[in-house]
């Protein structure tokens, strides 16, 4: 007999099947690569045009106020880093899948990437100070990306001999942008030393570049340059007696502008130089008003102890500080500008385009509200809004605290909202009375201790703090002789502590009668309120 054999279809390749990691890895060093340049270009067009801070940005403005409030809950003045960590984390995983995508399907993964950059690009249009210009950082960011990201995968992920890009037999290499080469596996520590070489070259010169930024960035040396004149009747000195700071663990009276609690919408703090300042007074005014900062020095300045709240504090929370500033009455500034009839806001606007709608009654009474230069016999540090920032008592700080402060344009509530206002927040936002158990907390020995803290009353001022344990009778406690309506006074008690478990709870009682409410309210969406609760265990 004679064999015979039959024809079979040849078996149609297997899949290439190359390293996900590999490649995962050569996306995030594109892309880290790709923000690296944009840095360099953010050094001419503005730190805030760069990828990660324009979506951050975004982000910010779109984030509602049940969100923003859990962050600063949770994370406080580090709000900021956590978005931004967020927000890199999440690029990082778009261009690891990214390449990962166009090792496996090339032409695939790198409109992953480009598409990366035309969101990062759309972030920067939406940004009120950045001009068109505002987009090369991402224009730039995603061609770099995309040619790196190709050059890598042809390095460290590539076809096995014998294939094409596209996974298919007979090739005789791999093909990068139309032209032919030969691929090779390559050795493991060379993938290793090539991605981490220019991993660590991308990241060193995105560092340099916003070095270069921050060097040319020129508040800190024009604030250097500054010498505030005094008031022109400067306040004396607070006497040590008049506080209760010798209390170990209580909040100062004034709080050091280093601890001065930060919260705003700036992921890079504007850096204004006073030649660059000006303020506009806009709107419906009988004449327009612009000064520069000789204009504001050569004026009469104040000074007030004040004390400033954010709407995110919890109840118990260090969202609150207490500062002697000096400046212009802003009073003094709008009779000068003339309000019209009609008009009862006056919407401040910072140089990055936030604002705040301020009743024109709270800048124009009595309590003391100014335009701010000064902050503790300094000028304002740049992080608290130099060249100048609008200190309204009794308001919190997201309808009247504008730092980095350029127009004040007077209008209606009807016609226009500040920044918060249609994000969920109230309109007004006045101060709601409040108090804070500082000491003692945690586990302290039996016998007499002492409680203390800081309560707030604005515009009104606190007329008395209560303490009592475990739910019974109220105990008035000691005040501070330092304070005023626009400020919060310590207070302490004397509480001889029994053993075991007990709650500490305190109300403030302002000057009017007003007692601190019980019940409790979140900070959204015109502030929190409730008494501070502290457990105490209490050792015999």
């Amino acid at each position: 007999m004679t064999a015979t054999t039959t024809d079979r279809p040849a078996a149609p390749p297997a899949p290439v099947r190359r390293s996900t990691g590999w490649a995962a890895a050569a996306g995030v060093v594109a892309a880290g690569a790709g923000i690296a340049a944009a840095e360099v270009v953010g050094v001419v067009t503005g730190p805030g045009s760069t990828p990660v801070l324009a979506v951050s940005d975004l982000v910010v403005d779109l984030t509602p106020a049940w969100a923003k409030d859990a962050a600063i809950a949770v994370f406080g003045t580090a709000d900021k880093l956590f978005l931004l960590t967020v927000v890199a984390l999440v690029a990082a995983a778009v261009a690891a899948a990214a390449g990962v995508l166009e090792s496996r399907r090339p032409g695939w993964g790198t409109p992953v990437t480009a598409l990366l950059a035309v969101a990062c690009g759309a972030a920067a249009l939406t940004r009120p100070d950045l001009g068109v210009l505002g987009v090369l950082p991402a224009v730039v960011a995603g061609v770099v990306g995309v040619l790196l990201l190709r050059a890598l995968l042809a390095r460290v992920a590539p076809a096995p001999a014998g294939h094409d890009l596209d996974g298919t037999a007979g090739g005789t290499g791999a093909v990068a942008g139309g032209a032919r080469a030969v691929a090779a596996p390559g050795d493991p520590r060379r993938r290793a030393v090539l991605l981490g070489g220019t991993g660590a070259v991308a990241l060193g010169t995105g560092l340099g570049a916003r070095a270069v930024s921050s060097a040319r960035a020129g508040g800190a040396r024009s604030r250097a340059a500054v010498v505030l004149p005094a008031a022109a009747e400067p306040l004396p000195p607070v006497e040590a007696s008049a506080t209760f700071d010798a209390v170990r663990g209580i909040t100062p009276f004034r709080t050091p502008s280093r601890d001065f609690y930060r919260i705003d919408t700036a992921l890079v703090v504007p850096s204004l130089t006073t030649a660059d300042w000006s303020l506009r007074i806009t709107g419906l005014v009988e004449r327009e008003v612009e000064l520069g900062w000789d204009d504001v020095l050569a004026r009469s300045l104040v000074e007030r102890w004040t004390t400033l709240s954010c709407v995110s504090n919890p109840v118990g929370g260090d969202l609150v500080g207490n500062a002697l500033w000096r400046g212009v009455r802003t009073a003094d500034l709008l009779a000068e500008a003339g309000p019209l009839p009609g008009a009862d806001m006056v919407l401040s606007r910072s140089v990055d385009g936030w604002t705040a709608g301020t009743p024109v009654e709270a800048l124009t009474d009595d309590r003391g509200s100014m335009l701010a230069v000064g902050m503790d016999g300094q000028p304002l540090p740049v992080e608290h809004g130099f060249p100048a920032r609008l200190v309204v008592p009794g308001l919190y700080g997201y309808v009247s605290a504008t730092k980095w402060v350029v127009e004040m344009q007077l209008t209606r509530f009807a016609n226009a909202q500040g920044y918060w206002t249609p994000r969920g927040w109230s309109a007004l936002g006045p101060v709601k009375i409040s108090s804070r158990i500082d000491v003692p907390g945690g586990t302290v020995p039996a016998g007499p201790t002492v409680v203390a803290g800081v309560a707030w009353a604005m515009d009104v001022g606190v007329d008395a703090v209560q303490v009592r344990v475990d739910g019974g009778p109220w105990a008035e406690a000691d005040l501070s002789d330092a304070g005023t309506s626009s400020t919060w006074r310590q207070w302490r008690w004397e509480w001889d502590a029994t053993p075991g478990t007990h709650e500490l709870q305190v109300r403030a009682v302002d000057a009017a009668g007003e007692v601190q409410p019980e019940e409790p309210a979140a900070p959204a969406p015109d502030g929190a309120q409730g008494y501070d609760r502290v457990e105490v265990v209490v050792e015999g």
